[in-house]
Parts: structure tokens; sequence; C-alpha cells
């Protein structure tokens, strides 16, 4: 969903204006769901970020981000100097993503790398980042992991600052799926435009 929200807009805006004629639909899911429409032919091209590449898929990275965690102005982690290490984070329960999600993936395998894999549940799952945002900045407890690049516009939530141990992988943000068919025609301009980053 974070590529679906934060990437595929500006891919198919560009795509569009290069063929105005050309129709434009986008089918959101999280990394799993696009996996598996592009898997049963029901997407010619998909867009995911997570550590691991499907089975039986092709892929190609496209983008990188970085991890943070966002809090509700005032938390007691809000501009904190010090950082937030994996053992608070797998501590804490957070506004997180669902099962299936790549962004999930990619915060379990760097706790997991720092020895926490005892986490507590998350307080809720949500199967967007726009959602987890909405919930922090309602006051819920924090949200996390989400790419940096989803920090904008997060009414009035905050990244989480600090340099301590916290995971902060560099991850691939977004992950180009085929399933070995040769793309023609919208699909492969597509490919072409997410591969140049505009």
């Amino acid at each position: 969903m974070t590529v679906a929200e934060y990437l595929l807009p500006g891919w198919l805006t560009v795509l569009r204006a290069r063929d105005p004629q050309t129709a434009v639909a986008l089918t959101a899911g999280n990394s799993a769901e696009v996996a598996a429409a592009v898997l049963d032919g029901r997407a010619d091209l998909g867009f995911v970020e997570g550590p691991d590449q499907p089975p039986g898929l092709a892929s190609h990275q496209v983008s990188a981000d970085r991890l943070t965690v966002v809090v509700a102005p005032g938390h007691r982690w809000d501009r904190r100097r010090s950082g937030i290490t994996a053992a608070e984070l797998a501590a804490t329960p957070l506004v997180a993503r669902e099962p299936g999600s790549g962004t999930r993936r990619y915060f379990e395998q760097a706790l997991s790398a720092r020895g926490d894999r005892d986490r507590v549940p998350p307080v809720a799952e949500l199967s967007s980042t726009t959602a987890i945002k909405s919930a922090v900045a309602g006051g819920h407890r924090p949200g996390g992991p989400q790419l940096a690049r989803g920090r904008a516009g997060a009414r009035r939530g905050h990244a989480a600052r600090g340099q301590g141990d916290r995971p902060r992988p560099e991850q691939e943000a977004a992950r180009r799926l085929g399933a070995g068919r040769q793309l023609i025609g919208p699909a492969a301009d597509l490919r072409t435009i997410a591969a140049r980053g505009r």
C-alpha cells in the first residue's frame, strides 16, 4: 500500500501525460496480495515493498527508503535525541501494518537481526500508511514502521528522531514484479517510468 500511496500516483501521472488516451486503473493491496495478482494473471505488473522476492516472480528494485516510527506531538519519543532502541520498539504495542505487508516484514526482520524476536502484539493492525498516520495523529500509540517518505503530511504527526540502535534498514521501498510475461503497451511504459523514478 505504501507504494500505491506515495510512488504510483506520480508514475501514473507521467504515464497518462505521455499518452492521454491511456486508461489508468490502480488496485492497491499489500505485498502478498499484489504478488498473488501477478502470479494468477489478474495483473501484468505489480509494485511491492518488502525484503523477500515472492516465489515464482521476477523482480527489480526501483526505489529505496528508510523505515521510521511516527508518533503524535507530545509523545515521549517526540523529538527525542537519544534514539529509540530496538528493545523499546519490540516492547511497545504499535499501530502496525497488517500481516502480508512488505513494510511490516522489513520491520520484523530488523528487530530479529538485533535479537528482539519476542515482540509484543500490535495495538492495531491497519492496511495503509495513511490509516496508521491518522490513528497516530489522533493520539493513539506510536505507529511504525513507515517508509521515511511517508512522514510528509502526517497531520501533526512527527517522525521519532535520534541515532540509537533503532531498526533503520535501508529497504527496497519499491520492487517491480513480473511473472515472466512479455510486457507491452502501458504496462511496459509504466515499468520504464518506475525504473527511472519518474
